[in-house]
């Protein structure tokens, strides 16, 4: 079955927010550079969605989640739109994540062309996409035809 795809625009409710935090634990354990080392707490966890989401209502950051067959959240994008004044026609795609046990199923893929949209329904191009040489999701940038400049 093919995810479900939707925008959090406001302040998810508690099982969304459990959800994002074992998705985002899930991707630190595994050894994703998300800008979180391990070991995580629940606190920690807690206090990076519960800061995120208020952008995300007031419109400076998008989250795009895919949901499986009972609703769970099992991946994620971030997208943070440039506010400073020369900047305002861009955004920066981040935190691209996918539960291990999802892996596979090109939600990844699904994930980024989506994201994509959104960035451009918000008038914002370019997007800006940090990654490094030895990323593992580098099959994925390079099947999607990105342009991107290696951070070392």
């Amino acid at each position: 079955m093919s995810p479900a795809l939707s925008t959090l625009t406001s302040a998810p409710p508690p099982t969304d927010l459990a959800a994002l935090s074992a998705l985002l634990r899930d991707a630190v354990e595994s050894g994703a550079s998300v800008g979180f080392l391990r070991p995580l707490t629940d606190a920690g966890l807690s206090a990076y969605w519960s800061g995120f989401v208020a952008p995300v209502a007031a419109g400076p950051r998008l989250l795009l989640v895919a949901r499986d067959d009972t609703a769970r959240i099992v991946g994620s994008v971030q997208l943070e739109f440039a506010q400073k004044p020369n900047a305002r026609h861009r955004c920066e795609l981040q935190k691209l994540l996918v539960l291990r046990s999802h892996r596979g199923r090109r939600l990844g893929f699904t994930l980024l062309p989506s994201a994509e949209t959104a960035a451009r329904t918000h008038g914002r191009t370019p997007i800006v996409l940090d990654t490094g040489a030895t990323d593992p999701d580098g099959p994925l940038i390079d099947t999607v035809i990105y342009d991107q400049e290696l951070s070392a």
